[in-house]
């Protein structure tokens, strides 16, 4: 488990951070403690009002807001419950238990957490004090915490890969068993929350190099006709196996409702990232590679996988490109014609015949599973706090615009200086 305490003068804006959250689907408010009403009868002036009468008891106070987020390892999957309780225990440990504060359960990211909004002013104008509060108390905290609730510990994870995915080996997953769920929730934690795709075929492009599958059902199903979805196991031949697993039963809640609002948002934030892909594209094919494999192996060196679906009899009718670098994934005909299956394929049309692709695709997959990942870099005192990084975007460092495929950059050469006699 991992703590991270912010601290402010503004407790309307913490409040207003985690109502918009929940308003726009992404969390839910679990628990309240200290107000006057539940939970689910209290709307936003409520909440609101009843902290500002704590915190007009002390207007001189630098900081009066507690804004804390819990968050726990991918593979956890965490009960509603099981997290209020969480949350009040640490309420407790930390000082905090006699404060009014509201608990968050939030679906916004990879991994399961949750946010908890509080005051540091006493009944009697008091203030907690909160200097150091995440070196300090919090810490303490946590570390019991992790060891109360059998959760998986900080200190374990500081030096692991936490975003390098590895594909679910379906021999190993024992079929209709919380192993099968947590396998894909695995995956499904870190794809999900971290990478830009805007259709569920996109989605498939990157579940399925880790042997996952998100299925709507036949059309005209039961599942198909109610906006349905479960995750299916791959296994190496692509053919779904095992017990399908409901979308509503993992912590993030990938349901199709949920994951046709990322679609949306998912339209604009990948566009500034189109450009290096397209110049990546176009450079390997402007060199024009002997075959098809090596159009796949050349791009696969860049970090970017190459998934070509396919119909009947094998036959290729679309490509997609899974940008490792900037977890953004295009359809080709969406990069331009130059980039699409029919354009790509015209340049090997010979190799297709002979050679099925079927072999030479499965192993370009194969190649491109364990995505290299650097980890982020983090100031000597939010590593104190936390402790742990959990996986989280990052943005590109070399802005998408200015991209330059590797093979042009050279050193430039120093001109020598003539020196006058």
């Amino acid at each position: 488990m991992v703590a991270r305490i912010n601290t402010s003068k503004s407790i309307s804006k913490a409040l207003n951070y985690n109502e918009q959250k929940v308003q726009q689907g992404r969390a839910e408010v679990l628990a309240e403690s200290g107000f006057l009403k539940d939970v689910d009868k209290l709307n936003f002036y409520d909440k609101l009002n009843h902290f500002k009468r704590y915190t007009s008891l002390n207007e001189r106070a630098a900081t009066n807001t507690l804004h804390v987020s819990l968050n726990f390892d991918p593979s956890e999957n965490l009960s509603n419950e099981k997290m209020i309780e969480i949350a009040t225990t640490y309420m407790d440990k930390v000082g905090f238990g006699n404060q009014p504060f509201l608990v968050y359960r939030h679906y916004d990211s990879g991994h399961p957490h949750l946010h908890i909004v509080s005051t540091n002013i006493e009944k009697d104008g008091t203030r907690i004090s909160m200097h150091n509060m995440g070196r300090n108390q919090s810490e303490k905290a946590r570390k019991e915490i992790e060891i109360e609730f059998g959760l998986v510990k900080a200190e374990d994870k500081k030096n692991a890969d936490l975003v390098k995915l590895h594909p679910v080996d379906a021999k190993k997953v024992i079929y209709g068993k919380s192993e099968t769920r947590r396998a894909i929730a695995n995956v499904l934690g870190p794809v999900i929350g971290q990478y830009k795709f805007t259709s569920l075929t996109e989605l498939n492009a990157i579940l399925g190099l880790y042997n996952i599958n998100a299925d709507r059902g036949q059309e005209g199903s039961r599942i198909y006709l109610h906006n349905g979805l479960t995750y299916r196991v791959l296994d190496d031949q692509g053919n779904k196996i095992g017990v399908p697993q409901p979308a509503s039963s993992f912590f993030m809640k990938p349901t199709l409702a949920n994951l046709q609002r990322k679609f949306t948002e998912n339209e604009s934030l990948r566009l500034p990232f189109k450009k290096r892909l397209q110049t990546a594209i176009g450079w390997i094919l402007n060199k024009r590679p002997e075959h098809l494999h090596a159009f796949i192996k050349s791009l696969e060196m860049d970090n970017i996988s190459v998934v070509l679906r396919k119909g009947k009899d094998n036959v290729i009718y679309g490509i997609t490109y899974v940008d490792h670098k900037t977890k953004c994934v295009f359809n080709g005909s969406d990069l331009g014609k130059q980039y699409s299956a029919k354009a790509v394929l015209e340049k090997y049309q010979q190799q297709v015949i002979e050679t099925p692709i079927t072999g030479g695709c499965k192993k370009s997959v194969q190649m491109q599973l364990e995505i290299p990942h650097h980890q982020p870099k983090t100031t000597a005192s939010h590593t104190a706090q936390s402790g742990w990084e959990l996986p989280e975007v990052k943005p590109l460092q070399t802005p998408a615009a200015d991209y330059v495929p590797y093979q042009l950059k050279r050193k430039r050469k120093r001109k020598k200086k003539l020196i006058s006699i």
